[in-house]
């Protein structure tokens, strides 16, 4: 049996990377995948690729996840179509970073809008469909929510990704009695179409932070989402309120 068999799982930002690694993965392990987008394009073409292979994906596009109403109004469609939801996959995000000394206030709060408030968002419309039958919530993290990052300043990027591990925290502590278990994952370094570009051309800060990654490779989309597929599924059902960093090892050197 797939691990996510049954399961409704909403997932933000399925248009590329991260997201749409998450909603192939997803509806390949079982689930019902139920995505939101920006790009209307984008999202069709992860719905194609999931189609093409027999997976169960649908969506709505576009769909600003930064606006409380126009979350809810998805959140709740997709509960009512489905019959409820199990999992809610918050993956969308978008950073602006600068020193603390040049990054604008409208950047700060943009970042924080669109890092943090976008899961309180989703997970407080989410809510009353969870509690209704419990389910997990996945969010994801960041290794600079947890740490300086030497290679960018990441100021408003990495308090917002601090305050997404402690609200998952939060979450766990307010969710456990009715079923819900809440969980974050923080990854380090990712490659995808929006990092290629330093993939292929790295700063000497950035190539010197990966020269130390003890497994000795950037990570991939996959490996995150292998992750959240453990987390989200039943094999997990008594772990909560966890941040599981997959950075390769990086975070350990300190």
């Amino acid at each position: 049996m797939r691990r996510l068999e049954g399961k409704t799982a909403l997932i933000t930002g399925i248009g590329g990377g991260m997201g749409r690694e998450a909603a192939l993965r997803f509806a390949a392990e079982g689930a019902h995948v139920v995505g939101c987008d920006l790009d209307e394009r984008a999202l069709t073409e992860t719905i194609d690729l999931a189609c093409a292979v027999g997976g169960a994906v649908t969506g709505s596009a576009p769909v600003d996840a930064g606006d409380a109403t126009a979350v809810a109004a998805w959140i709740d469609e997709a509960a009512a179509a489905h019959g409820g939801i199990d999992i809610l996959y918050n993956n969308a995000s978008i950073q602006r970073f600068g020193a603390i000394d040049e990054i604008s206030v409208e950047d700060w709060d943009f970042a924080i809008g669109m890092e943090l408030n976008i899961v309180f968002y989703a997970v407080r419309a989410a809510w009353k469909h969870l509690k209704a039958r419990g389910g997990v919530i996945v969010n994801i993290g960041s290794i600079a929510g947890t740490r300086g990052v030497e290679f960018m300043p990441q100021n408003a990027h990495g308090a917002a990704k601090a305050g997404v591990i402690n609200l998952t925290q939060q979450l766990a502590v307010e969710g456990g009695p009715h079923g819900i278990r809440a969980v974050c994952i923080s990854p380090g370094f990712i490659q995808t179409p929006a990092t290629t570009f330093l993939v292929e051309d790295p700063p000497p800060a950035l190539r010197a932070t990966w020269d130390r990654i003890p497994l000795r490779r950037v990570g991939q989309p996959a490996d995150v989402v292998s992750a959240a597929v453990f987390l989200a599924s039943d094999e997990a059902a008594w772990i909560t309120g966890v941040n599981l960093v997959v950075d390769g090892g990086g975070s350990v050197l300190g």
